[in-house]
């Protein structure tokens, strides 16, 4: 068990149901199914976890481990299966949490991730399928920094990012071209 310096970069992939979930739970908790026992053993207080809500393509919130894994069979996710509680689970301490207007477009980012550059570049979604993986520490940080500049408080007098729902950006147009 390590406290400083995060071992591990993780990122979840989570359906939009269980997003509203831990987004409601101030992202305190994570909670995995029984196939993902030896990588949530693998967690380590410090480490830190990106969730990436897969249906809308999009990175929403960071958070850091702050438990060991533990067992937890109280239903507090939906599941498509039956019976699916998401037993091994972790506390967390959020980090940014980006409300959904300010969600990273990962159709942008994703194809310029080290971690899918084992997939062919039109094929690169497929490097998040499954609920949780191990990413570089560059994409982690590269992902968060973006999520901390459109996070930024306007008091901070730095310029902050507002979207706006008038204008797409060249990128975000050619990602959602690319999608039809």
């Amino acid at each position: 068990m390590t406290t400083g310096t995060p071992r591990n970069y993780w990122m979840v992939a989570i359906r939009p149901e269980y997003y509203e979930v831990a987004r409601k739970q101030g992202f305190t908790l994570l909670g995995m199914g029984r196939a993902q026992k030896k990588r949530v053993q693998r967690m380590e207080i410090g480490d830190r976890v990106l969730f990436y809500v897969s249906d809308a393509m999009r990175f929403a919130a960071t958070a850091t481990v702050a438990s060991e894994f533990f067992e937890d069979e109280t239903l507090t996710w939906p599941s498509l299966e039956q019976g699916e509680t998401f037993p091994w689970r972790v506390k967390l301490t959020p980090n940014v949490v980006l409300d959904e207007r300010r969600q990273l477009d990962a159709r942008i980012i994703g194809p310029r991730m080290e971690y899918v550059r084992k997939w062919t570049p039109e094929r690169w979604p497929l490097a998040f399928v499954g609920p949780l993986h191990l990413i570089p520490k560059r994409d982690f940080q590269f992902i968060e920094f973006e999520m901390q500049r459109r996070h930024r408080p306007a008091s901070s007098g730095l310029p902050r990012y507002e979207p706006r729902d008038d204008y797409n950006c060249v990128l975000e147009s050619m990602a959602a071209e690319e999608m039809r």
